[in-house]
């Protein structure tokens, strides 16, 4: 356990440093798994952290004086940031869920938070794509792998050719088991995206089937050429997730971002586009299509399409890939 004092004393027994006491606890939160997550809430943190300290903030460094007047005050200041154009609204909004997060997981209850972040900034994200997703160019996907494989990053290649091909997401293509796509694409056509999906939608009575072609033959057979001996996917016998994700993943995206990719996740856009307009034959809206407009039918079906692709349960989540309907 990361408690270093008795959970009534500073930070609630998680150290003297507000910065270092709210990481400690949201690894203990989740059990020192789920990497991602508690770096994510983490960097939210540090953020609160940061304006705490400030002039504008309450000048803490204790949790157990953080109060709901202090994170009403800290969301009238990301208010304020977000009507001055400084910090967008999925932002703020991501920030204010961290830091209930991390609260509940220093107090060991829920009695300290915003119950909505949306009401408290006063504002709605939007949810719909406004920027071109990144990584469509097949050309500018192929010298990006080109980079890396001449970096000896081989792996983090194939996982930019999975996203790219297929729709998955980061964790999919680190834990995708190889053989068994493989397997399907060869036998059957199609392959089933089962392995390290968000939300528990795993297994038989949720199948998530992408159609392959040749090209998607070709990505899988690279990727398996690339997996570790002994390995059914991304990640060695001897190595975890996290080692992958800070000694392959993390330096890789320096590589991504010098070529003008965000990041993996551009790729999922990039592919949700790709197959809006193989379904309807119109452009997605993001990059100038008008479908909606012709046949809104038919840009239904594509967005419900997308959406089970994808992993999503909602149609409505396929507008923050390929843009609203306009």
């Amino acid at each position: 356990m990361a408690l270093v004092g008795r959970r009534d004393g500073r930070n609630f027994g998680y150290g003297r440093q507000l910065s270092y006491a709210g990481p400690q606890a949201l690894k203990d939160l989740f059990g020192r798994g789920h990497y991602g997550t508690v770096k994510a809430h983490s960097d939210r943190w540090q953020a609160f952290v940061k304006w705490c300290r400030s002039e504008q903030g309450p000048g803490i460094n204790d949790a157990r004086q953080i109060d709901r007047k202090v994170l009403g005050d800290y969301a009238a200041y990301l208010r304020e940031m977000v009507r001055r154009g400084d910090l967008a609204v999925s932002t703020a909004q991501n920030r204010l869920s961290s830091v209930n997060r991390t609260m509940a997981a220093l107090r060991g209850d829920q009695y300290v938070k915003l119950p909505s972040p949306s009401k408290a900034l006063g504002r709605q994200r939007t949810g719909v794509r406004h920027s071109v997703p990144q990584g469509q160019d097949r050309e500018q996907v192929k010298q990006i792998v080109a980079v890396l494989c001449r970096h000896h990053q081989q792996r983090a290649a194939a996982i930019v050719l999975l996203a790219r091909a297929t729709g998955m997401r980061l964790r999919e293509s680190i834990l995708a088991n190889l053989p068994r796509l493989s397997r399907e694409a060869n036998d059957l056509g199609r392959i089933n995206i089962q392995d390290g999906i968000k939300g528990g939608r795993a297994g038989f009575s949720a199948p998530r089937w992408i159609a392959v072609d040749e090209h998607v033959r070709g990505v899988l057979g690279f990727a398996r050429q690339v997996s570790p001996a002994g390995s059914r996917n991304l990640i060695a016998p001897d190595e975890s997730y996290l080692n992958l994700l800070q000694q392959i993943i993390r330096p890789a995206r320096d590589i991504l971002h010098a070529h003008n990719l965000k990041g993996f996740h551009e790729l999922r856009a990039a592919y949700a586009c790709e197959r809006y307009e193989q379904i309807t034959q119109h452009r997605a809206p993001i990059n100038g299509g008008h479908c909606c407009r012709v046949d809104r039918i038919l840009d239904h079906k594509a967005r419900r399409q997308i959406s089970y692709e994808l992993g999503h349960g909602r149609i409505e989540v396929v507008a923050a890939y390929i843009g609203g309907r306009v």
